[in-house]
């Protein structure tokens, strides 16, 4: 992330604060993050030196007035007029971490070499949150290189549970 995506979203955020409308603000900036990742031709046409500013800017306003607040209308156009609207997604990221601490949100990224069972995934969620205090997004990812339990990254530590971690652990105790 950059530091004008840091800026950007937080200068949005203390609006959407302002305004008790942090989670709106957050469904709008998905749905158009949405938008733009079905159309990356229209990402180019926002982004385009060649197409007047006007005209980009009109666009935004066709494609966006009435499905989205005001605020994250008049936010896209700011992009478009700095010709960084594929900053986006970064200033989307910065605007759900803001949002994530307010509300004392994590995220917990859980790595298992298998797919985890919707009630694995349940217990694990309720595990977690009554560790951290927290309220917690469960991010799941497989990579079969684990062999056998799950990598938690959450609140920046790891929790490696991870057969390939014990068996490391065990090579190392016996010296190989």
């Amino acid at each position: 992330m950059t530091q004008m995506s840091k800026e950007y979203a937080t200068a949005l955020f203390q609006l959407a604060a302002e305004n008790h409308t942090e989670s709106q603000i957050l469904e709008a900036l998905k749905t158009v993050s949405g938008v733009l990742k079905e159309n990356p031709d229209y990402v180019d046409f926002l982004s385009s030196p060649g197409i007047s500013k006007n005209e980009r800017l009109d666009s935004v306003k066709a494609a966006f007035e009435g499905r989205i607040p005001e605020y994250v209308l008049s936010f896209v156009q700011l992009l478009c007029e700095r010709s960084r609207v594929r900053a986006f997604d970064d200033c989307l990221n910065e605007y759900e971490q803001l949002y994530n601490a307010s509300k004392q949100i994590s995220e917990a990224y859980v790595t298992s070499a298998v797919e985890l069972t919707d009630d694995e995934k349940k217990k694990l969620k309720l595990k977690l949150e009554k560790m951290s205090g927290k309220s917690l997004i469960l991010k799941c990812a497989v990579d079969k290189s684990v062999l056998g339990g799950v990598i938690v990254k959450m609140d920046g530590k790891i929790m490696d549970g991870s057969l390939k971690h014990r068996l490391e652990e065990v090579k190392e105790v016996i010296g190989e």
